[in-house]
């Protein structure tokens, strides 16, 4: 798979539950705190796929996804909302898992979408 998993998420041990998984199943992974830090971090490892809370201080996931349809360089690039929201309108997203969820079913995701 080209690129990396970016996830994204204020919550450090969400984050790092998410990456350690994703890792231990051979993905490149690289990490955000906010919507600002994903953009920076996008634009750098172009992404196979961003993981994204839409719940953060600073620039929330909302936010996060205007600019990032906003970059004809991003824009392209899948997300998977991953939020205690779930599924939100509004939000355009390839898909979405609900805060809190299982392990296998963000790996099942992550496949489906890696694989397309």
């Amino acid at each position: 798979m080209a690129g990396c998993i970016l996830v994204v998420d204020d919550e450090r041990d969400i984050r790092d539950t998410i990456a350690e998984l994703l890792t231990d199943e051979g993905y490149e992974v690289e990490e955000a705190s906010d919507g600002a830090e994903a953009l920076e971090k996008a634009r750098g490892c172009h992404p196979a796929m961003v993981l994204l809370d839409l719940m953060m201080p600073g620039m929330n996931g909302w936010e996060f996804r205007a600019r990032q349809r906003g970059d004809p360089d991003l824009a392209g690039i899948p997300v998977i909302v991953v939020s205690a929201l779930g599924k939100v309108p509004g939000v355009d997203a390839a898909a979405y898992l609900t805060k809190p969820f299982e392990l296998e079913d963000l790996l099942t995701v992550v496949r489906r979408h890696a694989a397309a």
